[in-house]
Order: C-alpha cells, then structure tokens, then sequence
C-alpha cells in the first residue's frame, strides 16, 4: 500500500474521502455497504432520476477538485446534452505530480466511494461504460480497484442491469505509461485513444467532443468521491462544508519542512496555516520561508500567504493554485531562485511541444531562471521575463503552460530582494547557487 501518513483531524470536521475508521479489506463489499456504499447510486436510480441527480450536484456547489474547479453539476449537464450514440465517463486517477499520492491513496482505501460517484454519474449523463485511468505505478491501487468492481458486479451494483434498473454501468480499468501531462484532461483522453498525448484546442470540450470523438465527463477520483454523500444526504449538507463557491472536502498532501508530512482530508476553505498545524507545524530549528501550493507548476507564497484559504479563487488570486493538492513547506536552507528555477526547468522539459509557447517559450523561461541562478542575466531580465509570461499565458493551448510560469513570476511578486541579490549582486543568500563564484571571475571581477 501507499507509504503515506494519514494526517489527524479534528473530530467535528467532515471525513467524506478517507474513512475515519479504515477498513483492513478496503474492497470488502459487506462492510462498504453497511457504511452507506451505493446507497447514493440507488436513491439516484430509484428516486431521482438523471435530471434531478444532476440539479443536486449543482446544487451542492461541488467543483472538480483538480484543474480550474468547473461546476461539476454543469459539466454533467453539458454532457447529457450533447447528441451521441455512445458517451463515456473517464475517472483521471494519473495524478501527475510523482510525489503526490492522494488520489492514489483514495483508491486504495475507499475504493468504493469513486466506483459509486463515477456510477452515479454513468446513469445521470446516460453513459454506460465507466474507464479508471491510473499509472501502472499504481499497483497496489489497481488491485484493490479489481477487486472492487469484481465485487460490486457480482453483487449486482455495477455491470448488466444495475440493481434490477435495465441501466447497464460497465467499469474498466486502463494503466498508463505516461508523463506528467496526463493531468490534462485532454492529454489523457489521447492516452486512452492509443495516441500521442497532447492537448486539443478548446472547444470543443470534452463533454462534446471527447474520447474517440465523443461527449465525456472526466473527473478526478475526489471529485467522483464526494458525489455519494451528496444524492445520500441530499446536496444542503454538501453545500455546508465549507464555503458556497466550492463546496465539500479535498485532500491535501503537506511536505517538506514540517513535523509530520503526510496527507490530511480538510474542508474547502481551511486556511493554508490551519492545515500546516495539521503537520505538527514548521520541524524544529527550521524556519518558514515559503510555500510551494500546487506542484511542480504550482506558485510559491510568503509565510504572510498562511492566512489564505485553500480553494481555487483565493490561491488563483494570490498566484498559486490546488493543482497536485500539494503543499511543500520550504526553510530558509532553500534558495527560491533556484528551486523556480529547477521547476521552471522540469515543466519545460515535460510539456508535449505541440505549440511555440510550449516548445519554444517554456524552454525560454527555463533559460531565464538558469542565467539568474548562475548570475548571468541578460540586461533587464525581469522584464524579459514579464514579457515572456504574459506572452505564454495569452497563446497557450493548456495550462500546464500557463501554470508553468507561475513559480518564477512567484519570485518577482513577493521574493524580489533575493531575485535581486541574484541578478544586481551575483549573490545567493542561502548560499546555493554556487556557480555565481565562476561567473565572477570569468567576469574579470
């Protein structure tokens, strides 16, 4: 299994993702069902229908849990709309940031939640087959899923005419080799189609035209998660967890810096500071210097950043997002200049290449945050950097190009004077950048 800690809680916060008393057998499908397990999938079958299943989604103020946040309810009812023979639902489990495990942690200890959301959502947008992408990594998270839907479809909740409905849901497992832009929704999509992955223009969306030109609802395994509880309980208590522009729970994994790394299920809405609490806080003799909240194409924030609330608008506004759903705390052992930089670097070197901004631009802005790092910037660099971001952003096809300016732009918004002892003084006050010693004297100083 995953070899992550589960962060503790306190007791009056909701636990809608992983358990609170874990079961030893995750795919045990008695006990699963005695917790609640498809109780949802039937009200939605038995009471509700598709139309009404979808106005609760909406209603609970569910968004998708990676990417921008999308109305969850809208995409649904999107796809239903659109005229097909044939529809999909693709449950993105190829988280891919490497050092993130929750999604892959979900799958494994609550594997039934996800079937059952991605089940409820086959039967509201009228799709009869489900895929489950994960990394073939993925091992111990994919032999739990298998014994998961094995038993779910001798049991009569998934499979041929489900619960007795006529509707047929049938789930499907695809292991991919890929890289980190399988987190793009329509990077994946080509993943599955046995194609090379890069990005469509948009639109057409997905829930259009998506896998093998068809409508297709994609969502994270968090994402299906949440659904259950929402048509079991009714989409009002959803809608009260956390705040309204984004209602439910979402995983978080806290690293770095800290006492105790490891992954922790809080509300929407929790400030970045309650939830480095949850990690035992900064480690002992360390200091907080910045927050790195998104992964490898993530922001990185000033300690003044922990009274942010994690959810999409407020980490959009202040330069970050949930991307990966992870939080790296960094020390002042860390040169942020280098660390933008090395990140810079790592998305240039794993976008697709399918455009200018992503195959020229990216690899430019890599070169920037390199020349910085080794103090050899090229006149005003900050503003050759400026000029470039906001060239990326405006012709980029995905966002992983977007995004990925977002860690040295990070720098020039809340870290200038240590981007400045690098570029005026060929200086690193952490003392990493050791290359600069070099450049001064092939300088002649």
């Amino acid at each position: 299994m995953t070899n992550v800690t589960v962060l503790a809680t306190p007791a009056k916060w909701p636990r809608l993702l992983i358990p609170a008393k874990p079961q030893a057998k995750p795919a045990n499908l008695d006990a699963a069902v005695k917790a609640g397990a498809f109780a949802g999938l039937h009200t939605a079958i038995e009471e509700l229908g598709p139309a009404a299943t979808t106005a609760a989604v909406t209603k609970s103020g569910l968004r998708g849990r990676a990417g921008v946040g999308f109305s969850a309810g809208e995409k649904w009812r999107l796809c239903s709309l659109a005229a097909a023979d044939r529809r999909y639902v693709v449950v993105n489990a190829c988280q891919s940031d490497p050092a993130v495990m929750t999604d892959r942690l979900l799958l494994e200890m609550n594997p039934y939640a996800v079937l059952e959301g991605a089940a409820i959502a086959a039967f509201a947008v009228n799709a009869t087959e489900v895929i489950v992408a994960v990394r073939a990594e993925a091992r111990d998270a994919i032999r739990v899923l298998e014994e998961a839907i094995a038993a779910a479809e001798k049991a009569g909740y998934l499979g041929e005419d489900v619960m007795g409905s006529g509707f047929d849901i049938h789930v499907s497992i695809k292991a991919l080799q890929g890289a980190y832009m399988l987190g793009e929704e329509t990077v994946l999509l080509k993943g599955l189609e046995g194609k090379r992955g890069q990005p469509e223009q948009q639109p057409p969306y997905p829930t259009t035209s998506g896998l093998f030109g068809r409508p297709t609802l994609v969502h994270s395994p968090q994402t299906f998660a949440e659904v259950p509880a929402i048509i079991r309980g009714g989409p009002d208590g959803q809608a009260g967890i956390g705040p309204r522009a984004g209602a439910g729970t979402i995983l978080v994994q806290v690293s770095g810096a800290v006492v105790n790394p490891g992954v922790a299920e809080v509300p929407l809405g929790t400030t970045l500071g309650a939830i480095l609490d949850l990690a035992g806080g900064v480690a002992p003799k360390k200091q907080l210097k910045a927050l790195l909240v998104g992964g490898p194409s993530g922001g990185i924030l000033p300690p003044s950043a922990l009274s942010i609330a994690y959810q999409h608008d407020t980490l959009d506004k202040a330069g970050a997002y949930i991307g990966s759903g992870s939080i790296v705390v960094i020390d002042q052992a860390t040169c942020l200049v280098d660390l933008a930089a090395v990140l810079t670097r790592y998305c240039a070197d794993e976008a697709c290449g399918k455009t200018i901004p992503c195959r020229i631009g990216l690899r430019r802005l890599a070169e920037i945050g390199a020349r910085i790092c080794e103090g050899q910037p090229r006149g005003d660099e900050l503003t050759r950097l400026a000029d470039l971001s906001a060239d990326i952003v405006a012709s980029s096809l995905c966002d992983h190009e977007r995004r990925t300016t977002l860690s040295l732009l990070s720098l020039v918004r809340y870290f200038r004077d240590e981007l400045d002892a690098h570029i005026l003084n060929s200086t690193c006050p952490a003392g990493i950048c050791q290359m600069m010693a070099v450049s001064r004297v092939r300088a002649g100083s």
